[in-house]
């Protein structure tokens, strides 16, 4: 079995794929460890809790193996990829759970601010502008646009001209972007 298993390393999805659904569950496991780690972190970064993301990744695994018979799977990374999206967006959809990138701007000063009193939140919006400002010009409207017009992704969408999904996707990097300088900020600040 373990000469066997070795060899499922060197397959490439297709082969895999192919093999699982006929019934192989060492096939199966091989594709377990080598995308389980990504489907995690992917949920995680939207997510924040261990605990939903480990029940979140076993339950599009367990589903995959259950119904492994009645799928045409011809990417599976892409696969299981779009499965552990529409989860997370089920999570959301029943309110169990908050996406991440809809984290209001104050929540973000005030999370920074009470973590260390070295900034107040003028000084946080400053750094903000200074952000907003290195920014590329249709990611910085549309920060602008959600946080500090309040406008919904749909509104923002419409006035913009391009679709939701392009406006969740700058949302987000725009909330990462933000979050990862203000991190700096605050280093640099214990530092002086």
């Amino acid at each position: 079995m373990l000469v066997k298993y070795s060899t499922y390393t060197s397959w490439n999805d297709t082969q895999l794929v192919a093999s699982m659904t006929a019934g192989d569950k060492a096939a199966f496991d091989e594709i377990y460890e080598r995308y389980w780690k990504k489907l995690y972190n992917e949920s995680f970064k939207r997510l924040r809790s261990m605990e939903q993301v480990e029940e979140l990744v076993q339950s599009v695994f367990v589903d995959l193996w259950t119904k492994k018979e009645r799928k045409n799977i011809q990417n599976i990374y892409a696969y299981l990829l779009t499965a552990v999206r529409y989860q997370v967006y089920m999570l959301y959809k029943k309110g169990r759970t908050l996406p991440q990138f809809e984290e209001p701007l104050e929540h973000m000063a005030l999370s920074y601010s009470s973590a260390d009193s070295l900034l107040n939140e003028k000084e946080i919006r400053n750094y903000i502008a200074v952000w907003l400002a290195l920014q590329p010009e249709k990611r910085g409207e549309i920060f602008r646009m959600k946080f500090m017009e309040e406008r919904t992704t749909k509104e923002i969408s419409e006035h913009l001209g391009i679709s939701q999904k392009t406006v969740q996707n700058q949302i987000i990097t725009s909330h990462a972007s933000l979050r990862e300088f203000l991190q700096k900020i605050m280093i640099m600040m214990t530092i002086l």
